[in-house]
């Protein structure tokens, strides 16, 4: 039984976009490992990007492997490639479910580690400094009860009306300045940018998964008629 071509350069190209793809994760992944750093003071609570880097290169290697098993029409590296995509889909498959399921779980772990921060005032200075940084970039002021989390309002608390938004920057003089403050709290503004991340994250691994069962499925039928066809090799 002689090899579909169409099957064959389909396959081939298939592996290219998914060599493609591993760049595009690898390049979200360090993205979102810089953007997570503006946010460093609550970043053990979050999950590792790491994990994400090191997916894209995984992915980069095996739509290589896919591409020369493909084109060599090589059994045991299309096999190879079978097996390796069917593990990342159950693994992305899993991800997906906990990171749907598990969005309490993420709101405690980020409330947990702002409360061990609480009060800001007893803290060094170098915990304050990032607190400090963090509302700067957040906009925001306080970690779990507003300004109410300051004695002293600090000046990254401050805020601009015509330059804001109007609902969250007011007028301060309850926490004895005469300035514009914010008036959200850290904590929902650290959830805000979680979620508005995580989504990304999500929708990129949805048409990984996608890919993935496309290349499985053509991989398979490639292979099997690899093993069919005369002087079939694995080599």
């Amino acid at each position: 039984m002689a090899v579909n071509k169409c099957v064959k350069y389909s396959l081939f190209f298939f592996n290219l976009l998914f060599w493609l793809s591993g760049c595009i994760i690898l390049g979200v992944g360090i993205y979102l490992k810089v953007s997570n750093a503006k946010i460093s003071v609550i970043q053990d609570s979050l999950p590792s990007f790491e994990l994400m880097i090191a997916i894209g290169v995984i992915i980069m290697v095996l739509g290589f492997l896919g591409c020369c098993g493909a084109y060599r029409e090589n059994r045991c590296m299309l096999l190879l490639f079978f097996i390796f995509l069917l593990i990342i889909f159950t693994l992305l498959l899993a991800a997906g479910i906990l990171g749907a399921v598990g969005d309490n779980t993420v709101k405690t772990w980020v409330k947990t580690k702002l409360e061990e921060l609480s009060p800001i005032s007893s803290q060094p200075q170098n915990v304050v400094d990032d607190v400090e940084k963090l509302q700067r970039e957040l906009k925001c002021c306080g970690l779990l009860k507003g300004p109410a989390d300051w004695t002293k309002i600090p000046d990254s608390c401050r805020c601009n009306v015509t330059a804001d938004n109007t609902a969250e920057c007011k007028p301060g003089t309850a926490f004895g300045t005469s300035n514009n403050i914010y008036q959200t709290a850290c904590y929902d503004k650290a959830i805000e940018f979680i979620k508005s991340h995580m989504e990304v994250a999500v929708g990129i691994a949805f048409a990984i998964a996608a890919l993935l069962v496309f290349g499985m499925a053509f991989s398979m039928v490639l292979y099997c008629q690899i093993s069919k066809s005369p002087g079939a090799t694995t080599a």
